[in-house]
């Protein structure tokens, strides 16, 4: 009888869309206790459900039963349009997006659009200012991990990437991408100025100043300013009085 009841009211809440628990700290309510309980758990940054094979926590016991089926190699949700399985129905949806060019995740500052959250998450970082993730190493701070893991490699000395025409190795695939460039001659990024393409964005983005006059480098000594870092750099060492380069004939250095 009392479980019946306590069906019941549950039902009840459904239908009058109340929900009489709330969380203290952030102010989520929830239907029924148990769920508040759970969610106490992110706040609390308890994990309680471990992993046997690789030992991952979860907070939720329905999260290490998903987690365990990558383990067992199983995948029973394949995609329809490229039939590529996945282990996990939430993986198949997300891949789905790739499909339909759905980006359901807009960022309300500069209206960028993500096929996930996370993803708009980590997005959000950069309009914060935070960097959360630090090289110990160098103490250079990025706001993505992805970015940081990349950083990571430059330090390891690994270059994992190379190239198939001229061997040459980078340590980020990104960098091994626009290497490629080269080799096809493909100019994907294009002047909408003056139709000038280029292989590189940052090219591009360096050409762009010329067009709008700008010169963000200023030489803090004689305020002249620059359109390139690289400029700047060399103007710096004539105020520092070094000739690293010389005449062949005469021997003669200069600064720049």
């Amino acid at each position: 009888m009392f479980t019946e009841q306590c069906n019941l009211n549950n039902c009840m809440l459904i239908h009058s869309g109340e929900k009489p628990y709330e969380c203290e700290i952030c102010k989520k309510s929830f239907r029924e206790k148990g769920n508040l309980i759970k969610h106490l758990l992110i706040h609390a940054g308890v994990k309680p459900y471990e992993c046997e094979v690789c030992k991952k926590l979860f907070r939720q016991k329905y999260r290490v039963n998903k987690h365990m089926l990558t383990h067992a190699g199983e995948k029973l949700y394949a995609c329809e349009v490229c039939k590529k399985p996945f282990s996990l129905k939430d993986y198949l949806i997300r891949h789905m997006l790739i499909h339909t060019e759905q980006k359901p995740y807009v960022c309300e500052v500069c209206k960028k659009s993500f096929r996930q959250k996370c993803n708009l998450n980590n997005h959000m970082l950069i309009h914060r200012g935070e960097k959360p993730y630090v090289c110990d190493i160098c103490k250079k701070s990025f706001s993505q991990k992805s970015s940081f893991n990349k950083h990571m490699l430059i330090h390891a000395g690994e270059k994992l990437y190379a190239c198939e025409v001229c061997k040459k190795s980078f340590c980020v695939k990104e960098l091994l991408n626009r290497h490629m460039l080269i080799h096809t001659g493909e100019k994907p990024y294009v002047c909408e100025v003056c139709k000038r393409s280029f292989s590189q964005k940052f090219n591009l983005n360096n050409h762009l100043l010329i067009h709008t006059g700008e010169k963000p480098y200023e030489c803090e000594l004689c305020k002249k300013s620059f359109r390139r870092k690289c400029h700047l750099n060399k103007h710096m060492l004539a105020h520092a009085g070094k000739k690293l380069y010389a005449c062949e004939i005469c021997k003669i250095s200069f600064c720049v």
